[in-house]
């Protein structure tokens, strides 16, 4: 695991989530919902916010991902609302 999991749980817990460390190839997290997963997030090749805290990186992330993270339900929106924000 390659990010604070702490914070990740308390970021999801914000949005009415679980996450729990992947079992998906080279993915951190997976997100549940009612008990149910609803995406994989994160890649555990790459650091995220939680890990560097560079607030340039973050806006370059934030900047690539303008279009899909929006998409409330995503995973993308959850990628950025748990391991961005």
């Amino acid at each position: 695991m390659q990010t604070d999991l702490e914070k990740a749980k308390s970021n999801a817990k914000k949005l009415g989530v679980t996450v729990m460390p992947s079992k998906v190839k080279n993915k951190k997290l997976d997100v549940y919902k009612n008990g149910s997963k609803i995406a994989s997030i994160g890649d555990i090749r790459y650091s995220d916010f939680l890990q560097h805290k560079d607030e340039t990186r973050k806006q370059s992330y934030l900047a690539r991902h303008a279009k899909t993270r929006v998409k409330i339900g995503s995973p993308s929106y959850y990628a950025w609302k748990i391991l961005w924000d």
